[in-house]
């Protein structure tokens, strides 16, 4: 009768310490923070040799601006039919993605090449209606920058805003989440933390470097 005891208490013991082993376990997973796996950055497209991300330079009036997407939107207003607030997962997930090896062009001297992944502006813009004889898109960014372009290149030259910068997502420095890839224009022209897009016809418009003496057309080169 002895030995049926101790043999129960240790039958016991046991299935304590497997409940409390398997309860720390479903704990642990439960509030564990979920790892984003990210895409390894690449270095080569379709032949051509592209610069690191750490080759930027960090550009900004304001510091580096950190978007939460969770309430992020994109506003399209201006000369539309219908002004449009846009969510991330909306640009990202229901509008066409294109790639295009593109070199950034800074006043200051050096460049960086490398593979944009991105929507077409003009995309965004037919979603809300635009006025396609308006003349000028102004663009605002989370810091308060602003920088202009005539129509006609955003469409004639399938300018996108990009949200991936050589398979990687933007990092918050490169303009997460968005930031424009105006080709062939100067630095200053590629917008970063986009957060609204306006149709306009003000052909006076000056964004911020524009009004401070620079060339309101940014050619390169």
């Amino acid at each position: 009768m002895q030995v049926k005891k101790v043999l129960l208490s240790i039958i016991l013991i046991a299935l304590v310490l497997v409940i409390g082993f398997v309860g720390i376990q479903i704990w642990t997973a439960l509030n564990t923070p979920t790892i984003t796996t990210h895409y390894a950055e690449i270095r080569e497209y379709n032949g051509t040799a592209l610069d690191s991300i750490n080759d930027f330079r960090i550009e900004a009036i304001a510091g580096v601006q950190n978007i939460n997407v969770s309430s992020y939107s994109l506003v399209v207003d201006g000369l539309v039919q219908n002004q449009t607030a846009l969510t991330y997962d909306n640009i990202v997930n229901n509008h066409t993605s294109y790639l295009k090896v593109v070199t950034l062009h800074c006043v200051e001297g050096w460049q960086v090449t490398a593979l944009w992944q991105g929507v077409r502006v003009q995309d965004l813009l037919e979603s809300a209606g635009y006025d396609q004889n308006a003349q000028v898109l102004i663009f605002y960014a989370q810091d308060g920058y602003t920088t202009s372009l005539p129509l006609s290149y955003i469409v004639n030259n399938n300018i996108m805003i990009a949200y991936k910068v050589n398979n990687v997502t933007l990092p918050p420095a490169e303009g997460y989440p968005f930031q424009l890839v105006a080709e062939g224009k100067l630095g200053y022209k590629w917008i970063k933390w986009i957060t609204r897009i306006s149709v306009s016809n003000d052909t006076n418009f000056r964004g911020y470097w524009e009004s401070n003496g620079y060339s309101n057309d940014a050619n390169y080169p």
